[in-house]
C-alpha cells in the first residue's frame, strides 16, 4: 500500500496519561475516600463554584426544570430516547439465557442477570450534552439495572435543565448535580448521601476518564474515552462539501479531536481541504473546530477502496463514515471501528444525538479490542452447572481427577476423586486414610 498526504497533522496526538492530571485525580479520590461529602462539597466548591445545600434534586426541583425548557425541546429529547430504546430494547432482545444438556444427566447453562446499581456521567462544562443521558440511563434501564444515578455538573454556575429532563425522562433514580473527578469518585466509592454504585458509564473530560481508570477494579467501567474522533473513507463519486462540513462536525468538540480522510480522489481531497477552510471562518465554534483541524486533521490518497478499508482498520477511528457509491461494501471489508456511518443521508452527528445507536465509543485505537456502550455492558453473563446423574458425576470425577493431577492440582484432583468413591465406587488411599 502506498498512502500519500496532501495534509498531514500538525501534532502527534499524545495517547499517554497525563501526570499531572494524574495526579491531581488520585488526590481528590483519596481525599473523598477518607472524607466522603465534606470533601466532594469542596471540590465542587473549588473546581465547579457549586455548594447547594443538596447536590441532589428534588422532584419539584426536577419538574421546575422541565418546565423552563421548550416544549420543542422536550418533544425532541423524547422522540430521541424513543429511538434509543427501540435500538437497545432490540439489543437486549438479541441476548439469550439458555441451558443445555451436553451429556445424559449433565446440565450448563448461563443467565444474563443485569447490575444492580449503576452511575451515569452526564458530560457539561462546553457543551450541555443532554444526548448522553438518554445513552446511559436509558440503555441501564432496559438492560434491567433497577437503580440508576445520574451525574451533571452545573454549567457557568447555572442548572443544565435540558440536560436534567433528559436524564429524567430516561428513568435516572436519582439526579446530582455534581461534576468532574468528585462525581465519579462519589458514585464508586459511595459518601453519606451518594449510593455507592457498581458501574459507571459515560463519557467525560481527561480528568472524568481519569476517574474512571484508576477506581477500575473497584467499579466496573464502560471504556476509557479519549477526545472525539472522526475518519470518512470517500470514493471519487463523494461530495467535498459534505465531506469537509461532516469532518468539521466532529473536530469541534475539542481542541485535539482528530478530523482524518482517506480518500481515492486527490480531487476530492484537495477540495474538501479547499471548502474546510471556506466553512470555518463563519462557524460558531471555528476557534475549536479549527484547532483541531489545524493540529490533528489529515487527508490521506490510496489507490483503491481496498486499501481505504485497510488504512481505515489501522486508524481504528470511533466514528467511521463511508462516503462510496457501495457504503454497505465497508461492512464486509472493515473489523475496527467504533461505530460505522454507511452513506451520505447519514452522518455521525445522527449517531451522536438522535438515530438510536449509542454514542459512547471507543477511541485511541479500543476499536481493535472492544465496542461501544450497549445493553451488554449492564449485563452480567454468568453460566452455572447441575449433574443429576450419578453415573455422569462420577466419571466426570475420574476425568476432573486425571486433568488436575496433570497440572499438580491435588486438592482439585481429589474433589473429584471422591465423587468418583461415592458413584462409582472407586477406592482411595487418601480417602480411607482420612476416614480412619
Amino acid at each position: 500500500m502506498v498512502a500519500r498526504h496532501i495534509k498531514t497533522p500538525g501534532l502527534v496526538a499524545n495517547t499517554t496519561t497525563n501526570q499531572k492530571v494524574s495526579a491531581i485525580v488520585k488526590g481528590v479520590i483519596d481525599d473523598i475516600r477518607i472524607n466522603g461529602d465534606n470533601a466532594v462539597r469542596s471540590y465542587s466548591e473549588k473546581f465547579d463554584k457549586w455548594s447547594p445545600p443538596s447536590f441532589k434534586l428534588t422532584e419539584d426541583q426536577i419538574q421546575e426544570c422541565i418546565s423552563k425548557v421548550p416544549e420543542q425541546t422536550i418533544a425532541d429529547i423524547k422522540e430521541a430516547q424513543k429511538n434509543v430504546r427501540t435500538f437497545a430494547e432490540a439489543q437486549r432482545a438479541s441476548i439469550k439465557d439458555f441451558e443445555i444438556e451436553i451429556q445424559p444427566g449433565v446440565f450448563l447453562g448461563q443467565r444474563n442477570n443485569p447490575i444492580a446499581t449503576a452511575g451515569a456521567y452526564i458530560p457539561g462544562g462546553r457543551y450541555p450534552l443532554l444526548a448522553s443521558a438518554h445513552m446511559t440511563i436509558l440503555t441501564a434501564k432496559v438492560a434491567g439495572v433497577k437503580h440508576v444515578i445520574a451525574c451533571t455538573p452545573p454549567i457557568a454556575g447555572k442548572i443544565p435543565n435540558a440536560t436534567v429532563a433528559a436524564a429524567h425522562f430516561a428513568g435516572a433514580d436519582e439526579i446530582f448535580l455534581l461534576g468532574g473527578t468528585q462525581a465519579i469518585a462519589a458514585m464508586a466509592l459511595g459518601t453519606e448521601s451518594i449510593k455507592k454504585v457498581d458501574f459507571i458509564a459515560g463519557p467525560g473530560n481527561p480528568f472524568v476518564a481519569e476517574a474512571k481508570r484508576q477506581l477500575f477494579g473497584e467499579i466496573g467501567i464502560d471504556l476509557l474515552a479519549g477526545p472525539t474522533e472522526i475518519l470518512i473513507v470517500a470514493d471519487e463519486h463523494a461530495d467535498p462539501f459534505t465531506v469537509a462540513t461532516d469532518l468539521l462536525s466532529q473536530a469541534e468538540h475539542g481542541p485535539d479531536s482528530p478530523p482524518i480522510l482517506i480518500t481515492t480522489s486527490e480531487d476530492v481531497g484537495r477540495q474538501t481541504i479547499k471548502y474546510i477552510d471556506q466553512i470555518l471562518p463563519d462557524m460558531p465554534t471555528a476557534e475549536l473546530a479549527g484547532t483541531s483541524w489545524r493540529d490533528f486533521g489529515e487527508v490521506v490518497v490510496v489507490d483503491n477502496l481496498d486499501e481505504a478499508y485497510e488504512l481505515a482498520d489501522v486508524y481504528s477511528s470511533e466514528h467511521v463514515q463511508i462516503l462510496t457509491q457501495n457504503p454497505r461494501a465497508a461492512l464486509e471489508k472493515m473489523r475496527n471501528y467504533g461505530a460505522l456511518f454507511l452513506g451520505e443521508k447519514t452522518c455521525v452527528s445522527y449517531g451522536d444525538k438522535c438515530i438510536g445507536t449509542n454514542h459512547v465509543l471507543p477511541t485511541r485505537k479500543a476499536g481493535r479490542y472492544t465496542g461501544g456502550l450497549w445493553v451488554g455492558k449492564y449485563l452480567k453473563t454468568q453460566t452455572y452447572q447441575e449433574v443429576v446423574d450419578e453415573k455422569a458425576s462420577g466419571e466426570i470425577g475420574r476425568l476432573c481427577a486425571r486433568c488436575s493431577r496433570a497440572e499438580n492440582f491435588e486438592g482439585h484432583a481429589r474433589s473429584g476423586d471422591l465423587r468418583a468413591h461415592k458413584y462409582l465406587h472407586d477406592t482411595y488411599s487418601w480417602i480411607d486414610e482420612a476416614r480412619r
